[in-house]
């Protein structure tokens, strides 16, 4: 029986640099650990590093069919010169240019697979660098299964929390609904505009952007995307702002900002995500569609150039009635992230 709550703690223990141990691993977090940590979780000093096949392919430690699914797990054999501060450089592309790398690293069979994927899962979960030390048998301040991360993850445990009028700058008329699980940590929001006239509402899914929506970023175009979407929705006097906790594409704010930091060194947002280890894009569109369905709008028009979009809806129940483009300005900040979303993750721009 799968248990939610264990992915919570596991998560906690993570980011405070404990072990934990999933299934048969015993897995120690490289982002948040320290040598004493390390000392104590493998006093051998044998226990190899676990990557992913996005980090490991610009290590040459994996081939082009591997790379190809950026967030699978890679393990590298432990040499004696592998010391904490070496499995930290091998854990973060950004040190890459300040950190010459030692090597030549050795790629080995990946023990438990199913158990080390949901470790570089669960580390996207909890916004951290998806590498770890690894023991066959290690103990753990948590011990959960890869399934107890598939339910804590699982969007049918979204509920309505809490609803109330909300008057905003387009729309004076507007209701917000917030949508929470028991143990997730943020809530996703519904912006409802107008009032129910039995055409299907115009939707728009915004996924959390903070240096975009809050701090008016000029790398992207979501605070203008998000203006432009409220102004929309007003104007067609009936439809739903969905605004999604799902930072940086489903990465998390701290690992946005490390791809970041990669795009200044001259990596695209794609190129970026992956050598971080993550996948293109980690977004969960069912908790949209779940969210719509608790609202109870199972047809909608969607306000978007993403098709993967219309398709993740879909592929949840919801029927896309019509894609409705968002066509928004570019700047010389955001040219090149907007090229990229055209040519290499499906844009219709």
């Amino acid at each position: 029986m799968t248990n939610p709550r264990l992915a919570a703690r596991a998560i906690d223990a993570l980011r405070r640099g404990w072990p934990i141990r999933i299934g048969t691993l015993g897995l120690l977090p490289i982002e948040t650990a320290d040598p004493v940590r390390l000392a104590a979780f493998d006093p051998e000093e044998e226990a190899p590093v676990l990557l992913s096949a996005g980090r490991a392919e610009t290590l040459k430690l994996a081939n082009q069919l591997e790379a190809a699914v950026p967030d699978a797990p890679v393990l590298v054999d432990r040499a004696p010169w592998i010391d904490f501060a070496t499995a930290t450089a091998l854990a973060d592309p950004q040190l890459d240019l300040a950190t010459p790398l030692k090597g030549p690293f050795r790629a080995i069979t990946v023990i438990a697979p199913a158990d080390a994927g949901a470790a570089l899962r669960l580390a996207r979960v909890a916004g951290m660098l998806p590498a770890f030390f690894v023991r066959s048998g290690g103990q753990g301040e948590v011990t959960l299964s890869p399934s107890d991360i598939d339910a804590h993850e699982d969007a049918i445990r979204l509920s309505i929390a809490a609803r109330a009028r909300l008057p905003v700058a387009h729309a004076e008329d507007a209701e917000i609904v917030a949508f929470r699980t028991p143990e997730g940590p943020g809530e996703h929001v519904a912006l409802l505009i107008g009032s129910p006239n039995g055409a299907p509402p115009l939707v728009r899914l915004h996924s959390e952007c903070l240096t975009g929506d809050a701090l008016g970023s000029l790398k992207c175009d979501c605070g203008p995307q998000l203006d432009a979407a409220l102004k929309a929705i007003a104007a067609s006097d009936w439809g739903i702002l969905l605004y999604l906790r799902q930072e940086g594409r489903g990465i998390g704010l701290v690992n946005k900002l490390r791809a970041y930091a990669l795009q200044d060194q001259g990596f695209d947002t794609v190129d970026a995500n992956t050598r971080l280890g993550f996948a293109i894009d980690a977004r969960d569109f069912g908790v949209a569609a779940r969210m719509l369905d608790l609202l109870g709008q199972r047809e909608v028009r969607l306000l978007t150039n993403n098709p993967g979009k219309v398709q993740g809806l879909e592929a949840h129940g919801i029927r896309v009635a019509e894609r409705v483009p968002h066509f928004l300005p570019t700047n010389k900040h955001n040219e090149q992230y907007l090229a990229t979303k055209r040519d290499r993750t499906g844009h219709q721009l």
